[in-house]
């Protein structure tokens, strides 16, 4: 079977919408799943319905490992050219699309391909700049040099990229970049353009290419919201069969996406998102969005999973199908998260119901275990905000964020410590391990004795964990530890039920 590319579409008679020629307009650090099946849809869509007319160059901003898929080479071989398939509920519709993506020209490894990477700087059509690096990727590296060949961080890499740009159209206004980072980090292009600027300082690169940097770049901060779960592998056969051709950069996602983007109105003439009726929004303040999808989506998940997994549920689309599991998140969600946001009510409640849709998606089994990941720090950044919000506005404790907490804290009752994390068992026998920072499971297995009042009151009095002393939240530790013994007597769905 002949792999994807513009020739076995041509020799299938494909009649999709296809873009094989257009000026490389944006330059994308990053090539992994999540950019390809949310920014490269993106432009992809653009191209169709506004005439955009832009390709991508895609970046590997990594070094090829030995042993593993050099995605350069593979995303290559075919094109540019990688099948995207939309799964999930829409308006209580089942979906499944399937989008040839065409937007991509080729993909460069910054490493064996770096002069051609810089040589990118020099093409005139070249205006954007996306990335999403991890979190880890927006890091200030002292021991990067302007002449490594490239830099080990990727803000050096940029500013690199950046100074050419500077030396061949230096002069020329309109010349510079709309740079949009998607990194999950607060403030994640301001964060960016911080440490361009550092390196500009370090390296001695000049007043006026500070000066250029500042004035003809936007470095705008945003907000990306899609599940994307990359290559459906176990599918792969069964799709190839059906589309006639292999796919090696096969990608997968939910249906649900919103990109909010920091930055001027006159982005949206640059950007005509809204015309091809993508949702995007450009705002001159992208917190308050963030505030809503931190504390309802990913609030949800903390509030609900550890409590419905102590209940013998085992992935999230399950949870959805149990009435009580199901309306104690939404009274979470309604009764005591959206009353605490800035937002107004009606675009909250839209983004709620949503969050439900997305919750139910046949296509991903979300395993609640792997939501329970670093719990500890997720409660605080999740959860924590609508408690301390919900009470300063009504002067009482929330039921089921209370019940949230004393979930936490009966999913953390472990028995022993081992390499791979604190080993625990929920009620029906099963075993699960435990997964946090070694400090926070070493804190935990030291108090796993503890009566349900005594480990409530070192729990929240440890401001380690919570950034403050949450026994200072009147009556915040007498409901936990009421509602953690319950939940260890009767059992944490029998508590759910009494919230509601």
């Amino acid at each position: 079977m002949n792999k994807l590319s513009y020739r076995t579409l041509e020799e299938q008679g494909y009649d999709g919408y296809l873009l094989k020629n257009a000026p490389e307009r944006v330059l994308q650090f990053g090539e992994g799943n999540f950019l390809r099946a949310f920014v490269d849809y993106f432009i992809d869509v653009l191209n169709e319905k506004t005439g955009f007319n832009g390709k991508v160059v895609l970046v590997q901003p990594r070094a090829k490992r030995p042993g593993r898929t050099d995605h350069a080479q593979v995303i290559n071989s075919q094109d540019g050219l990688y099948t995207l398939y939309l799964r999930g509920f829409e308006n209580g519709k089942k979906v499944n699309d399937r989008r040839i993506i065409s937007c991509v020209s080729r993909c460069l490894n910054a490493y064996s391909d770096y002069e051609a990477l810089m040589e990118c700087a020099s093409n005139p059509d070249l205006r954007y700049i996306t990335c999403n690096t991890t979190e880890a990727g927006i890091t200030y590296d002292l021991s990067c040099s302007f002449t490594d060949t490239p830099p080990s961080s990727y803000p050096a890499k940029l500013t690199q990229f950046l100074y050419r740009r500077y030396e061949k159209f230096g002069t020329e206004p309109g010349k510079g970049f709309v740079i949009l980072a998607c990194e999950l980090i607060d403030d994640n292009g301001k964060e960016l353009k911080k440490c361009v600027q550092q390196y500009a300082e370090q390296w001695n690169l000049g007043e006026d290419f500070a000066s250029w940097l500042d004035k003809e770049n936007l470095f705008c901060s945003t907000l990306v919201d899609r599940i994307v779960t990359g290559s459906p592998r176990s599918e792969a056969a069964a799709l190839a069969e059906e589309n006639g051709y292999e796919d090696d950069m096969l990608d997968a996602g939910e249906v649900f996406a919103f990109w909010v983007i920091e930055g001027p109105q006159s982005l949206k003439k640059e950007l005509p998102f809204a015309e091809a009726g993508l949702p995007v929004l450009i705002t001159d303040n992208h917190k308050p969005y963030k505030q809503r999808k931190v504390r309802i989506l990913n609030g949800a998940h903390t509030s609900m999973v550890l409590g419905a997994y102590l209940a013998g549920q085992d992935i999230v689309r399950d949870c959805m199908h149990d009435e009580v599991i199901r309306n104690f998140m939404n009274k979470t969600i309604y009764d005591e998260i959206i009353p605490t946001l800035s937002l107004p009510k009606e675009e909250c409640m839209d983004f709620a119901a949503a969050v439900t849709e997305r919750f139910q998606n046949p296509f991903i089994d979300h395993a609640l275990l792997s939501i329970s990941l670093n719990s500890t720090s997720k409660w605080r950044a999740r959860v924590l905000p609508s408690l301390e919000g919900y009470v300063e506005k009504f002067r009482k404790i929330p039921a089921c964020i209370a019940a949230s907490f004393a979930f936490y804290l009966a999913f953390y009752r472990g028995t022993e410590l081992t390499a791979d994390g604190l080993l625990a068992k929920r009620p029906n026998g099963d075993s699960y391990t435990i997964s946090d920072d070694r400090d926070v499971l070493e804190f935990f297995c030291s108090h796993k004795d503890d009566s349900a009042a005594d480990l409530v009151h070192v729990v929240c009095t440890n401001t380690a964990f919570w950034g403050r002393d949450l026994t200072e939240i009147p009556g915040f530790e007498e409901k936990a530890a009421e509602l953690l013994a319950d939940t260890e007597t009767k059992g944490s769905y029998e508590v759910m039920k009494s919230c509601l």
